[in-house]
């Protein structure tokens, strides 16, 4: 049976807030709450109040792990918070973040958006050296050689980690008595500024400033760490590249279409996508329908440039997101059809220009394809806002391996003929560029070229630590869930 889900996948979100007087676990609550998309696997919260640090964290979505009085116990002025999608690491309690370690710096919870390239060599030089990890993740290692850096203030030892760390890294540290927010210096994944009241707020997009009435004042930059404590905000430029390299994905599906990443709101970039396609792949047709709900914006766009009306010709299933129910054969056998609905009334007859974001693994679409037949549709135009995926992501998004992209192992004749589509139509790379208005040499575009940005080991495992130490974690689950 094919995957009901058949996308790329963000690691995660953060959150953090530095507001004297709020309520910032039940900020922190609202702000992972808009950065859900982002991460469904666990979510967790990590308060100060001055003196010491709390956290509650659970497996499962935002609203399932934190109820009312759990967000009471959660007191203090300062707060994190985190979630969860794996990549680096098993679906596990034991992954969960904020994660919470001590050292010679004293105790710190971390969240982190990424993936860190050579974590398996940090991993091992800090087990040499005797520490202990509690979980099977890269972004324990960050942690732990924050705790035991040798540096004396945050500065340096921030310093020290972008010196000793490489891959991507956007991060929320929370120390006693400070908020710490950290971009690596490529600026991989996205994470803004904003202003709440007299206080400070860090998020991955700009859609969690906005739920909670914060005001955006700016992103932050690759290379920078902003400390926020009782003194106010510091800001240090703390590395410098010659290239900058934020992940394209984030432009065509990853982020909310309501946030703003580089200045510009994201859902009329997914426009331009679908204008780019429509100039280079015209077709004849009579309705332009949109796979709902990521590529409904390229979808408008595709039809306003080809004056194709676009129609809503697939109803998807809203609550079709994380269930900790396993599904019989029957719901197996449904595949796409728990996801999505066709409207025979709507299709039946018609030549459609299909538009979707992406294509992956490629196991679900000849499935949709399959669903827009029976429903009656005479002709099927496949338009794709993301030229064809050939290679495997190591920052941060779970993509699959390079044999199972389906457009690194097939031409795109192959490609459609194996959807069932009637014509097939990749967006450019020069396309993409275009819509989304940044210049190539500061987009990572890896997925499409095999350009990576930094050095890859190529053959990376998510599971590299359990895999290389036989165990799953020393993690006790009490400790976190209090």
């Amino acid at each position: 049976m094919a995957p009901i889900d058949d996308k790329a996948h963000e690691e995660c979100g953060v959150f953090g807030i530095y507001a004297p007087g709020e309520d910032v676990s039940r900020l922190t609550f609202y702000g992972l709450f808009a950065l859900q998309h982002r991460g469904q696997e666990s979510a967790g919260i990590s308060t100060a109040d001055g003196s010491s640090i709390k956290s509650i964290l659970d497996m499962g979505l935002v609203s399932q792990v934190f109820k009312e009085d759990q967000l009471k116990r959660l007191t203090g002025h300062i707060a994190i918070g985190h979630t969860r999608y794996s990549t680096s690491g098993s679906s596990a309690l034991c992954n969960a973040q904020p994660i919470n370690v001590s050292g010679i710096a004293g105790q710190i919870a971390l969240a982190h958006n990424g993936n860190v390239v050579n974590a398996a060599t940090l991993h091992k030089e800090l087990e040499e050296s005797g520490c202990e990890f509690n979980s099977t993740s890269d972004s324990e290692v960050i942690a732990q050689l924050i705790v035991r850096s040798p540096a004396r203030t945050w500065p340096e030892r921030l310093k020290y980690i972008m010196r000793r760390v490489i891959g991507a890294y956007s991060l929320v540290i929370l120390t006693n008595d400070t908020l710490i927010g950290v971009r690596d210096p490529l600026g991989v994944r996205p994470l803004c500024l904003g202003k709440i009241g007299s206080g400070w707020v860090i998020a991955s997009e700009t859609c969690a400033l906005d739920l909670i009435g914060a005001t955006y004042v700016r992103e932050i930059e690759p290379g920078e760490a902003v400390i926020i404590d009782s003194h106010g905000l510091q800001a240090h430029k703390l590395a410098a590249q010659e290239r900058k390299a934020l992940c394209v994905f984030e432009y065509i599906y990853f982020a909310r279409p309501d946030s703003v990443i580089n200045n510009k709101l994201l859902y009329p970039v997914r426009e331009a996508m679908g204008v780019e396609l429509a100039r280079e792949y015209p077709v004849d047709a009579d309705i332009v329908v949109a796979v709902p709900d990521s590529a409904t914006p390229a979808g408008l766009g595709y039809a306003q440039a080809s004056g194709i009306p676009f129609t809503q010709g697939l109803i998807k299933n809203k609550y079709i997101g994380r269930t900790f129910i396993e599904p019989d054969q029957r719901l197996r056998n449904m595949g796409v059809q728990i996801k999505f609905n066709p409207l025979p009334e709507v299709i039946e007859g018609k030549r459609l220009v299909v538009v979707d974001d992406s294509i992956v693994r490629g196991t679900t679409t000849p499935h949709v394809v399959s669903l827009l037949r029976k429903a009656g549709a005479k002709e099927i135009h496949l338009r794709v806002c993301a030229p064809p995926i050939k290679w495997p992501c190591y920052f941060g998004v779970d993509m699959a391996t390079r044999r199972e992209l389906i457009a690194a192992q097939k031409t795109i004749d192959e490609i459609r003929d194996f959807t069932g589509a009637d014509s097939l139509g990749y967006l450019s790379i020069d396309g993409l560029v275009k819509a989304v208005g940044i210049a190539k040499r500061n987009l990572c575009m890896a997925c499409f070229t095999g350009d990576y940005p930094i050095p890859i080991q190529l053959e990376m495992d998510k599971l590299q630590f359990e895999s290389s130490t036989g165990k799953k974690s020393l993690f006790i689950e009490e400790d976190y869930k209090r």
